[in-house]
């Protein structure tokens, strides 16, 4: 008897954490997949279920930056969905899987400690979904769940919530069902004592409703922070320790005592390009001084001399701020730039803007397009088009710098992301301005806050295309420097007040409330009383932005530009949309042809006719009209004779729609053969003289020879 080698499955010791967040159960489990990642956590809400990982490899020789890569996938597996296109898998992520890319880098960033250079790599995929319940923010709990529990040093936990508002009152994590009926959707990340991101996309609310979605979504934040701190505490591993940094206390003093005064005068230039220059200087001198190129073992490496320089020009711009109430450019901390604003400044595009802000400046285009230019969005849900898409473009040349041009970054994406949903709230209904819009924002030129000029000169060339949009919308950025002794808000930061501060909160709206808000943060968190702080001061600033830009346009130009399509929208009964089709779709190509316009029809039986002459979408209108209005009883008209046959001859009377006149009514008189009165091809006058249950329409050309015989005779008695 052979002998047999039983080998002892490994059991696998799983952590479930459970707690009720809204109208379900959050459910984070560790200890099942992924057992070789560094940390993983798989998250369950409802039956949307995704797993967030983290991994770990050494640090790159030389580098000085923490490189952190986020990635995020949608497997249309999850909905029970096989990929479109040829190859059949997942290719390229899509837009919303990027922006939420950026929604899980963006909080979880500034959390990590100085000084950590390892290569960590954080994967979340959707691996089921209910289609109702968005599996993104679930992928951001997962994400910083997985960091909690593994040996990478983080300053955590954070989580994130979605939150809307139904019937006035606030939702915590509401479905996508919810949400189209909701004029508020925010997605909040932060920790117990604090927000570290915010996104917003609103109709026109008053900052004091979205103060209060914050406050509602926070208490939420601070539930699952618990959660995830109690999976930490039951599964976590120990936290690697940090090399301390090399002391350069002495270095730092000898560096300031060379370059504080040198710095300081410098950072008082006022153009960015011209302060720039100088700084570069000073940089390159005490480098050059301190650690040659050709230095074989300098005392201290170019990188570690380039990080103090950078600490103290830090202190010296956050210094100017918080008590000396100086900015670079010389501007009061609540004064914005000056705005300059130009409208039609390309001559054969649909609409068009530049919209200048210091040294900020975009171009903005305005295309109109058909229904046939709608982006198709093939995502876990059921697939839809877009009517509306704005594309924000960031190229070398807006900074003056040389960098490679490739693939639209991530930066841009959501940029434009930001600019859209600021954009979209204001536009009209479809029933209204039935075209499809695509507004693409190129910077010419960026200093700080480039996608809030973009949402400014996206209102700009929607006005000059005439989009009769409800309200116009207006953008500002708001920066924060703190310390443990003070705080200042500055409004329309420069890009070095970005990079120096400790926040870049950004806000859009009209005159009658919010539409768009994004913030990021560099510290741990935000107070409430610091964000509402920053709504009064990005309001103030809103009207201001607003008032100079109607002084450039008013309203919507009354007409759309005469290179634009021209849209005429009708409604036909859908029955009746086989006979404008015709068999083989050979009708509505014919129709086409012979017009020039394009045409398209949906399902409910509306028909969108555009061509660039109005001239064609009126042809095309009548002849729809004609092809597909219903025949009437006791009404004459002039049709074609397309058959004949023994009995009668079959007359066309209208487009695709003929009848019957028997041979006893093809005269007044006996008629021996239908070839006797008429032949093919042949044009008669006929009444219709009845119509069938089944649609079968009865003609006379007898009635008709009565009808003037009695006229003829009456105008003869007369």
């Amino acid at each position: 008897m052979m002998e047999q080698t039983v080998m002892e499955q490994t059991v696998m010791e799983q952590t479930v954490v459970e707690r009720r967040i809204g109208r379900h159960t959050l459910r984070l489990e560790t200890g099942r997949l992924a057992r070789q990642a560094a940390g993983c956590v798989v998250v369950r809400y409802a039956d949307t279920v995704v797993l967030a990982a983290v991994v770990v490899g050494p640090p790159r020789e030389g580098i000085d930056f923490f490189p952190l890569t986020v990635d995020y996938r949608e497997k249309t597996y999850a909905a029970g969905k096989i990929p479109g296109g040829f190859f059949k898998r997942e290719a390229r992520p899509t837009q919303k899987e990027v922006l939420t890319m950026r929604a899980i880098d963006r909080p979880m960033r500034p959390l990590f400690p100085k000084g950590y250079h390892d290569e960590v790599l954080i994967q979340a995929m959707c691996l089921s979904t209910d289609q109702e319940n968005d599996p993104d923010v679930l992928a951001q709990i997962g994400a910083a769940a997985a960091v909690s529990i593994s040996s990478v040093p983080f300053d955590g936990p954070v989580a994130s919530v979605r939150v809307g508002l139904v019937d006035d009152e606030y939702v915590l994590m509401p479905t996508l069902s919810e949400l189209e009926f909701s004029p508020l959707e925010m997605i909040l990340s932060g920790h117990r004592d604090g927000l570290n991101m915010i996104e917003v996309a609103a109709n026109e609310l008053p900052e004091e409703t979205v103060l209060g979605a914050i406050e509602f979504g926070h208490a939420a934040i601070r539930e699952i922070c618990d959660m995830i701190q109690e999976l930490q505490d039951r599964a976590g591993k120990q936290k690697v320790w940090i090399d301390p940094a090399p002391d350069t206390d002495a270095l730092m003093e000898r560096l300031r005592q060379r370059v504080s005064g040198p710095l300081r005068e410098a950072r008082r230039i006022a153009g960015k390009q011209e302060r720039n220059n100088a700084i570069n200087e000073i940089y390159k001198a005490v480098l050059d001084e301190l650690a040659p190129r050709d230095a074989v073992n300098p005392e201290f490496s170019r990188n570690t001399i380039r990080e103090c320089i950078d600490k103290i020009e830090e202190g010296i711009v956050r210094d100017m701020v918080l008590y000396e109430n100086i900015r670079s450019d010389g501007r009061g901390l609540t004064e914005i730039r000056p705005i300059t604003c130009e409208v039609g400044v390309l001559p054969r595009v649909h609409g068009s803007a530049l919209f200048q802000r210091g040294e900020t400046q975009s171009l903005v285009t305005v295309t109109l397009g058909t229904g046939r230019d709608e982006q198709i969005v093939d995502g876990l849900t059921e697939e839809y088009s877009k009517k509306f898409m704005l594309h924000y473009n960031f190229p070398p040349l807006c900074t003056g710098e040389v960098k490679r041009v490739g693939a639209v970054s991530r930066r841009e994406i959501g940029h434009g992301a930001l600019a859209e949903k600021s954009l979209e709230t204001i536009l009209p209904s479809p029933e209204d301005f039935p075209y499809t819009i695509r507004v693409v924002s190129e910077i010419m030129e960026s200093n700080g806050s480039s996608s809030m000029a973009s949402v400014c000169g996206g209102t700009l060339a929607l006005m000059d295309a005439g989009v009769p949009i409800r309200q116009p919308v207006a953008g500002i950025s708001i920066g924060l420097f703190r310390d443990d002794k003070s705080h200042k808000l500055v409004v329309d930061i420069l890009g070095e007040e970005d990079h120096f501060g400790d926040m870049d909160f950004k806000v859009a709206g009209t005159q009658r409330g919010v539409t768009g808000i994004q913030l990021d943060l560099k510290t741990r968190g935000l107070t409430m009383d610091i964000i509402e702080e920053t709504f009064k001061a990005a309001r103030q600033a809103r009207l201001d932005i607003l008032r100079k830009m109607l002084s450039t346009i008013k309203a919507p130009r009354p007409q759309i530009s005469e290179y634009a399509p021209r849209i005429l929208t009708m409604k036909i009964d859908p029955d009746k949309i086989g006979k404008v089709i015709g068999p083989g779709g050979k009708g509505i190509r014919a129709l086409e042809a012979d017009t020039g316009a394009r045409i398209e029809i949906e399902s409910d039986g509306t028909i969108l006719i555009s061509c660039l002459e109005m001239q064609g979408a009126e042809a095309a209108k009548a002849a729809i009209e004609a092809m597909t209005e219903s025949v009437q009883v006791g009404r004459i008209y002039v049709g074609k004779v397309i058959s004949t046959k023994d009995f009668g001859a079959f007359i066309e009377v209208a487009p695709g729609q003929d009848g019957l006149c028997h041979i006893s009514e093809l005269s007044d008189e006996y008629v021996r053969s239908v070839g006797d009165v008429c032949q093919i091809g042949d044009v008669l006058k006929v009444k219709v003289i009845a119509v069938d249950d089944q649609g079968r329409v009865k003609l006379s050309r007898k009635a008709v020879l009565l009808e003037e015989r009695q006229q003829a005779g009456a105008g003869a008695g007369a």
